[in-house]
């Protein structure tokens, strides 16, 4: 092989600059080579200990003893006569294979260089150099296959002296690297590839070099000048090299490409990555019902896996539950639902800030998504990409000094309604989005615009009660004679639908108040209207002055009538210039009663049947309600949960009333924040009166 000679060269050279012996090879004592010295009469005068293990005989056996008698067979010994004679007379030297008789009687093929030697008295012998020759064909042999094995192996093969140059190098490391052979021959890694991971590749050398342990199937990915366009993968392997004794001559290294399956399990990470980016998703986004939240779970479900930065932006019109009046030529009005980003980055205040509206014209991006409902991608964004991008052409700026190189945005569409769109950045992530980007960006968007579009119309529907409800309820309390009244009403933060919870504050002749708490079993707009109904009756039955539990009588018939529905009630009628109060009560919580100086207490009424129920009478219980005595009624929203006893927590509510006393204002407040928790799935309606002396107002 060529980079044989170049091997020998570099051998020659550091040997005629080593000082001393260098130390021996070892082919010689593979070969076993014996050497024999014969007079001039043919006698054995020489005989080494090599030739024992050729011959057979020992020193002893063969000194003196002429060769062809001891050697060759009866059949061949004038033939090496001849050669013999011809040997001594000439100077000719002789080479060839010839058989010989071995000690043990068999016959040995014997390659031999045969010579003749001169002393300083002029006398001459016959050098003998023999070796077996199917010890020599063997090794032959295996030069040949080493030889073609490294030459015609399709892995490519490095060998490497301990400085770490090239020594030899295959055709198949050569077509790998693109680097002609000669060009490799003397120099190093680091001065043949410039694009591979070179500082890993040389340590492990080194180290397999110094330990002498071997480093298989190590994997490392880079570039050579055979593709410096393209990354490869390579799996590689390094092992020490030694000869006789020990001498380490370097270290080889074998490589194979493996990129094809490193590109298949690139894929299939990658396909693996999506997958559960898709099933992250799906349960991250839509664990409610609000729209900004959802949005917010689409877009953090996004980074840092599919974008750095991504964007929910929906139509302001879809918002609003009205037809755009917009064409398709003229601009949209978006507003900001989410953002989130991978990394800090100044392309996040770039961005639209959530809760903003932004109109943007037919030319920008987002407006087509939007305008044909189909994903637009920018593999390699420019200047003018990020002017179509951005809300001006600050917000240009930033984007570019955030190094954002990609840009992808894909339709929100549920129920054939374009919603908006969902915005995805590229910063620090170096691929531009591709084709199975805008897929895996597809799938999510569908996935949250249904949730999306089922939290905007829950919230429409939802805001609608809410807004019955509070139109339904009483507004600021006139002044009333000889009671100060404060109250609250909070909806369910956590529910699908508002309920039916009410309170009402009634002035009545002989300046007398009923207050009214109550509960329409249910939720949604239904339950908000039957509220809205008893309030009604039970204001007209207020004024003709009823007793409480006869009001609840009338109230128990009217609700028998409204189909399904099933109420809870308390009323009560305070008198100021008697201090008294009467109550009734229609399968409600019992109030609080709070006097100054003492211990609140839940009052001992008796409990009465929901109104609906139909048939059951009601009672009224009279107590005397003094002024600074205060009166607490309140829906089951403010005290039960699901987690704990209905009795315990009536007692926590009386613990937290048993507290300095606050302003009743400040009251209702309190027992919102002490006992109300944001998860509760409920309504929650708080009616405080608090007796004072009786001056008309």
């Amino acid at each position: 092989m060529a980079a044989d000679a170049s091997y020998d060269e570099e051998a020659q050279e550091a040997q005629a600059h080593r000082v001393g012996p260098a130390p021996p090879g070892g082919l010689l004592d593979l070969l076993s080579v014996s050497a024999v010295v014969l007079d001039s009469s043919g006698r054995i005068v020489f005989w080494s200990p090599q030739a024992s293990d050729v011959f057979g005989y020992t020193a002893e056996e063969a000194l003196g003893r002429y060769a062809a008698r001891l050697l060759v067979h009866d059949e061949h010994r004038e033939l090496v006569t001849q050669l013999f004679a011809e040997v001594l007379a000439t100077g000719t030297s002789w080479a060839g294979a010839f058989p010989v008789r071995h000690k043990d009687g068999g016959t040995r093929l014997v390659e031999f260089r045969n010579m003749r030697l001169l002393d300083d008295l002029g006398d001459v012998y016959a050098l003998g150099i023999a070796a077996d020759r199917n010890a020599l064909e063997r090794i032959e042999t295996e030069l040949a296959l080493s030889e073609r094995l490294v030459s015609q192996s399709p892995i490519g093969i490095a060998l490497l002296d301990a400085d770490l140059r090239y020594l030899l190098v295959n055709p198949a490391l050569e077509r790998i690297n693109g680097v002609p052979l000669a060009d490799h021959i003397g120099r190093r890694p680091h001065d043949i590839l410039r694009f591979a991971p070179i500082g890993t590749i040389e340590s492990a050398l080194r180290q397999v070099l110094v330990t002498g342990t071997p480093l298989i199937d190590q994997y490392i990915v880079g570039r050579t000048p055979a593709d410096p366009d393209e990354d490869h993968a390579w799996s590689v392997s390094y092992y020490r090299i030694e000869g006789a004794g020990g001498r380490v001559i370097g270290v080889a290294n074998s490589v194979v490409d493996v990129s094809e399956r490193h590109r298949a399990a690139a894929e299939a990470d990658r396909a693996r990555r999506r997958l559960a980016l898709i099933a992250d998703a799906s349960a991250r986004v839509g664990t409610t019902l609000e729209v900004e939240r959802t949005a917010q779970e689409l877009a953090s479900a996004a980074v840092p896996d599919l974008a750095d930065v991504a964007a929910v932006d929906v139509l302001d019109a879809v918002l609003a539950f009205r037809r755009s009046t917009a064409s398709h030529e003229g601009p949209e009005l978006f507003r900001a639902l989410a953002v989130a980003s991978a990394h800090p980055t100044e392309a996040v205040a770039a961005a639209d800030k959530v809760g903003d509206l932004a109109a943007y014209g037919p030319d920008r991006l987002i407006t087509r998504c939007v305008h044909t409902g189909q994903p637009v991608v920018v593999a390699r964004t420019g200047r003018d990409d990020l002017l179509r991008i951005a809300r001006d052409p600050a917000a240009a700026d930033a984007f570019a000094r955030a190094g954002v190189h990609s840009y992808l945005a894909v339709p929100l569409i549920a129920h054939n309604e374009v919603l908006g769109a969902f915005d995805l950045l590229r910063t620090r992530n170096p691929l531009p989005f591709d084709e199975d980007d805008v897929i895996l960006a597809g799938e999510l968007a569908a996935r949250a615009a249904v949730a999306i579009d089922n939290a905007r119309w829950h919230e429409s529907v939802r805001n609608s009660a809410v807004t019955l409800q509070r139109s339904l309820l009483p507004g600021t309390p006139p002044r009333l004679t000889g009671l100060e009244v404060a109250s609250l009403y909070q909806p369910a933060q956590a529910s699908c639908e508002v309920g039916g919870d009410w309170y009402d504050v009634i002035p009545l002749a002989g300046d007398k108040t009923a207050l009214v708490v109550g509960d329409v079993m249910g939720n949604g707009v239904d339950a908000a209207a039957a509220m809205g109904r008893l309030r009604t009756v039970t204001c007209a039955y207020a004024d003709l002055g009823l007793d409480p539990d006869e009001v609840l009588r009338h109230l128990d018939k009217i609700t028998c009538g409204l189909e399904r529905y099933i109420a809870t009630c308390l009323y009560a009628v305070y008198d100021p210039h008697r201090h008294l109060c009467h109550i009734a009560n229609g399968g409600h919580l019992p109030p609080v009663l709070v006097r100054a100086g003492e211990r609140p207490e839940l009052l001992d009424l008796p409990t009465g049947a929901p109104l609906g129920v139909g048939g059951v009478p009601f009672d009224t219980t009279a107590f005397d309600l003094y002024p600074g005595d205060r009166l607490v009624l309140y829906t089951d929203g403010l005290v039960e949960t699901r987690h704990h006893p209905i009795d315990e927590r009536l007692a926590t509510l009386v613990n937290v009333l048993d507290e300095p006393p606050r302003p009743l204002d400040e009251t209702c407040q309190w027992l919102l924040h002490s006992l109300r928790h944001p998860e509760d799935n409920d309504d929650v309606a708080i009616l405080i009166g608090q007796a004072r002396p009786a001056q008309r107002p």
